[in-house]
């Protein structure tokens, strides 16, 4: 398996904080992490139907473009009574209609149209659930790596808490032994059993050798 060496790599976001996250984790192996936003590169149409397409879409339009090392993620939630949506559409389902000329998304909704879909299915429906998230790494002469992390749980209705985004109000890790939804969990714990910690667990372990 090829290794990350020292020097620059490409984090495939515009998003300035979750390149903040991801160097905060990157950082102390000698890596210096740029977004692909400063670098002025486009974000490719991500086509794909499963986490890992579209990860390696994203970290390989990354690395041919800037020449550079590159390093994406894609995550999302899947539902396992929904068949495992809303997956790799789980940003999708909170799209809304434009408004006052400005697009954007309703988590709410979003939240909404999951137990809908649910409830719809039957008061003892299973209401097992799990946050995933497929890191992909490419090098420009086409050598990938994927590695793969999940947070396991269920959903609970109404949403509880201030805190997260997305999903969080109504997600109940396992982890936490099915008490609080992650949006009542301090950020700091949140991440440290997080489907993002998991992934990157396992690429620190790969590439550094570092359990």
């Amino acid at each position: 398996m090829r290794k990350l060496g020292g020097g620059s790599l490409v984090i495939a976001t515009h998003n300035e904080g979750k390149l903040k996250e991801i160097s905060a984790l990157l950082e102390p192996h000698g890596l210096k992490c740029i977004s692909a936003g400063s670098l002025g590169l486009p974000e490719p149409p991500e086509t794909g139907t499963t986490f890992v397409e579209n990860a390696l879409i994203k970290a390989r339009a990354a690395a041919e473009a800037s020449g550079l090392t590159a390093l994406a993620d894609d995550s999302g939630l899947g539902v396992d009574a929904l068949g495992g949506r809303p997956g790799v559409y789980t940003a999708d389902w909170a799209e809304r209609q434009w408004f006052e000329g400005e697009p954007g998304r309703d988590w709410y909704m979003a939240m909404g149209k999951v137990e809908g879909m649910l409830q719809q299915l039957g008061a003892d429906t299973d209401r097992s659930a799990a946050f995933h998230c497929v890191l992909a790494l490419a090098w420009p002469d086409g050598e990938h790596a994927v590695y793969e992390g999940q947070c396991p749980g269920a959903l609970t209705w109404p949403p509880r808490g201030e805190m997260g985004f997305g999903y969080d109000p109504v997600f109940v890790p396992s982890a936490r032994g099915g008490l609080e939804t992650f949006a009542e969990i301090p950020p700091e714990e949140k991440h440290a059993i997080s489907h993002r910690a998991d992934a990157f667990a396992k690429m620190v372990s790969d590439q550094f050798g570092i359990e």
